[in-house]
């Protein structure tokens, strides 16, 4: 684009602007060496002073009715998202966007007034002033798009990756206790729901069921093979879950305990008898140890509490239930 607009200052004699056009040429092909080391403070610096200054001397030099004030309106989004692109740089400096966008903003009114009072220094008769103007707001408006947009699609990827650390549980990868409270909490008001309008379909509340899960033992498999046998241990047991109960939400609910939300009480019975049975047929093998491991849980169905806590909690006694009786045992009711 530099190149081609030497050409058009040549056609038209400005030959100051020929001169000006290759350093301007050669600030890009730096610009591009710096970005490529990740130097994104030292680029935004020299570029966006050349910008300006580029965008200063042809307003001044042949009037604002070409438009190359108007790239004074695309630079300020533009360094605004350089500090957001920055912020994922390491050992960047930031820029700070303020005083440069107030800074372009005068420059911006310095040179548009200029060529007002004086008049610009080159006049030509071709009556291509148009053409330019339309060209340069078309350019402009395409960087303001592309920009904005890019800024918005990194703040939403930002945003949903840090929904998706604070939902989900690092070490196994499955959904966390808030996640659960809050999915729980959708169901009770989906059931208030349900019941101010007197219907019953497959989604109502008494087809639902929680169980608690927790491993048998489990602080003597860190106390003998250590925590990182442990940890071991607590993913491929969510590995598991994740399969077996792959039609309901499953989450580490703390420590070694899990809780599954179902959608089918009917199977909850069977569908925790074969969870249990895998485990304890799986060969867990960390560090060329063999680790033999059982899970106790406790099933509760939706209608035997009328609280998310006292479901919960329904689940938790059976739990308990099934600790006190020896440990491997599904209880339900």
């Amino acid at each position: 684009m530099v190149l081609g607009l030497m050409g058009f200052f040549y056609i038209i004699k400005a030959s100051f602007l020929v001169y000006f056009s290759i350093p301007t040429a050669l600030i890009y092909v730096i610009g591009y060496y710096l970005i490529s080391r990740e130097r994104l403070y030292d680029y935004v610096r020299l570029v966006y002073f050349w910008i300006s200054l580029y965008m200063g001397v042809t307003t001044v030099c042949l009037g604002y009715g070409y438009g190359f004030h108007l790239y004074s309106m695309s630079m300020i989004p533009i360094i605004f998202y350089s500090v957001y692109m920055g912020r994922s740089l390491k050992n960047t400096k930031s820029v700070n966007a303020i005083p440069a966008s107030i800074a372009i903003v005068v420059i911006y009114l310095v040179c548009t007034l200029i060529p007002v009072f004086k008049g610009p220094i080159y006049s030509n008769d071709l009556g291509v002033d148009v053409i330019f103007w339309i060209v340069n707001s078309i350019i402009v408006f395409s960087f303001l798009i592309f920009y904005t947009n890019m800024l918005i699609k990194g703040i939403s990827s930002s945003e949903d990756r840090y929904i998706k650390l604070a939902m989900e549980d690092k070490l196994t990868g499955l959904y966390n206790r808030h996640y659960m409270l809050d999915r729980l909490d959708e169901l009770a008001e989906k059931d208030i729901d349900t019941k101010n309008k007197d219907i019953k379909d497959s989604s109502a509340e008494d087809d639902y069921y929680i169980a608690m899960l927790d491993i048998d033992d489990f602080k003597k498999i860190n106390d003998v093979y250590g925590h990182n046998a442990g940890d071991f241990i607590l993913k491929s047991v969510a590995e598991i879950m994740k399969s077996t109960c792959s039609d309901s939400l499953v989450c580490r609910w703390g420590g070694e305990e899990f809780l599954v939300l179902g959608y089918d009480k009917t199977i909850a019975a069977q569908q925790m008898e074969g969870l249990s049975e895998k485990v304890s047929r799986e060969a867990f093998v960390f560090e060329e140890n063999n680790i033999s491991l059982t899970v106790t849980i406790g099933i509760a169905d939706r209608n035997e509490a009328d609280s998310i806590d006292k479901w919960i909690q329904a689940a938790d006694i059976r739990l308990y239930e099934g600790k006190k009786s020896g440990k491997n045992r599904v209880v339900y009711h």
